[in-house]
């Protein structure tokens, strides 16, 4: 099958730092090739594939200082549809902006949406093209969309297994990591660690939209002898740092799409210790993989009662549920489906 993978121009792909859509993309890419595709893909120039690249950017534009991406998208948008007739199924990675483009091409399109859809800003571009297939990272994230959403499949995120080896003994630290946010709760792991008498270690970027935020109400809790600020790590640190843990705290406060470090973290044995936010109880199996708590005081008993999981069992669960293996075979159905279910493509009616 010849398959274009269309990615965000934010990171490279994979990302140097921080960058879970663009890790997502290049885990898929690389598997689709392994199994025998021949793979496009879309990306900054500074990306690194066995897929055919086009660079749509010289390296990714965060890194570059750059902090609104339209533009570089749209340009990119148009080098895929230059080239759409060579594709057999075209794969957008980038929200939104490809839809009035390529509403006519529906029976080879279809875009993994990888961000919150609670919000009603996006609304009035599904209402407007509820033809374009798409797919959910899990079957919380798709629930607040409208029945008339042209819904493809769910296909979890999975990442290969040998990227991060398995871990069988237990650290001594709790490891939160990821993005300091308000709803990440950075400030919920701290005040976890600090009252468990574990130490924790934060490894984190912050955003200048968060800046203030961690100014304000994270910096000022970092100043305790349990507490290590890290800053933000390369996929080289992360299995060691996730795989010493004696636990990934995950408390965040808002409906988390899919919580890709969820997966990272069982990936390497380590269990997680998570709120039951967004998709949270679609990944993580209570009492195997993890503990799910519903305040700081069951967290605080979880730190407790965590060391009697299983590692080998978490490394278990993320073998047979999130490896990237298996999410390729998925969206390859889903391509499939797509093909078999769209012979011919839409006709457009003229608006009124």
């Amino acid at each position: 099958m010849r398959i274009a993978q269309v990615a965000p121009l934010a990171e490279a792909v994979p990302p140097k730092l921080y960058g879970g859509t663009e890790r997502v993309v290049s885990w898929l890419t690389e598997e689709l090739v392994g199994q025998g595709h021949h793979v496009t893909l879309f990306a900054s120039g500074d990306s690194v594939t066995s897929a055919e690249l086009v660079p749509c950017a010289p390296q990714g534009l965060r890194l570059l200082g750059i902090r609104d991406f339209v533009a570089s998208h749209v340009v990119m948008l148009d080098q895929v549809r230059r080239r759409a007739h060579e594709f057999d199924i075209i794969h957008f990675h980038v929200d939104l902006l490809q839809f009035a483009a390529f509403q006519d091409l529906t029976h080879k399109c279809l875009t993994t949406l990888h961000g919150r859809l609670d919000l009603p800003d996006f609304m009035p571009v599904f209402e407007t093209f509820p033809q374009m297939p798409l797919v959910s990272i899990s079957n919380s994230q798709r629930a607040p969309l409208p029945p008339y959403v042209n819904w493809l499949a769910t296909v979890y995120h999975g990442l290969g297994r040998d990227l991060c080896p398995f871990y069988p003994d237990s650290g001594d630290y709790l490891a939160f990591l990821g993005r300091i946010s308000p709803e990440k709760g950075p400030d919920r792991a701290i005040e976890t660690a600090k009252r468990a008498g574990i130490p924790l270690k934060i490894a984190a970027k912050v955003d200048k939209v968060d800046q203030v935020y961690f100014e304000d109400v994270v910096e000022p809790l970092l100043d305790h002898p349990l507490i290590e600020f890290i800053g933000e790590i390369g996929d080289d640190e992360k299995a060691a740092f996730l795989g010493n843990a004696r636990a990934l705290l995950f408390p965040i406060d808002w409906p988390e799409p899919f919580g890709l470090v969820l997966i990272e973290a069982m990936a390497v044995g380590t269990p997680v210790i998570a709120w039951p936010c967004g998709s949270v109880p679609e990944i993580v199996d209570d009492g195997v993989s993890g503990i799910i708590v519903d305040s700081v005081d069951e967290a605080v008993q979880a730190v407790k009662a965590v060391g009697a999981l299983d590692r080998a069992a978490v490394r278990a669960h993320f073998e047979e549920r999130f490896t990237a293996a298996r999410m390729a075979r998925n969206y390859v159905a889903a391509y499939r489906r797509l093909l078999a279910t769209s012979a011919r493509p839409p006709r457009l009616v003229a608006a009124e």
